[in-house]
């Protein structure tokens, strides 16, 4: 059985922003996560913890920072899966079911559908 069987005289649609944004998702996702992990480890650096208070404080900024790396890793994700929605549907035209259809040429008319 052969799957995904191109369409003949099928076309690809022209590639617009998906591949430009496909390419710099690297760069992106890199960014996303390096710059809240770098503004952590300036956190630790720069406070002096001298009671729970601070600590405390110190502790819900690192779950701040994993929470806005988490939310950055589901955003480049979704995106990531949107471009290969978008790149797939641009390509080209593929049979999925190649049945065939009795009555697709010759409709049957209400008439026929009602007699026993």
């Amino acid at each position: 059985m052969d799957w995904l069987k191109k369409l003949p005289n099928s076309v690809r649609s022209a590639s617009g922003l998906e591949w430009t944004l496909w390419r710099k998702l690297p760069l992106i996702f890199l960014v996303g996560t390096a710059l809240p992990l770098a503004a952590a480890v300036a956190l630790h650096v720069a406070t002096d913890v001298q009671s729970a208070a601070d600590a405390r404080w110190l502790q819900t900024m690192d779950f701040v920072v994993a929470g806005v790396v988490v939310f950055h890793w589901s955003a480049v994700l979704t995106t990531a899966i949107g471009c290969v929605v978008v790149m797939l549907m641009k390509g080209p035209a593929y049979v999925a079911d190649g049945m065939e259809v009795s009555h697709s040429d010759k409709p049957r008319s209400i008439a026929e559908d009602q007699e026993p």
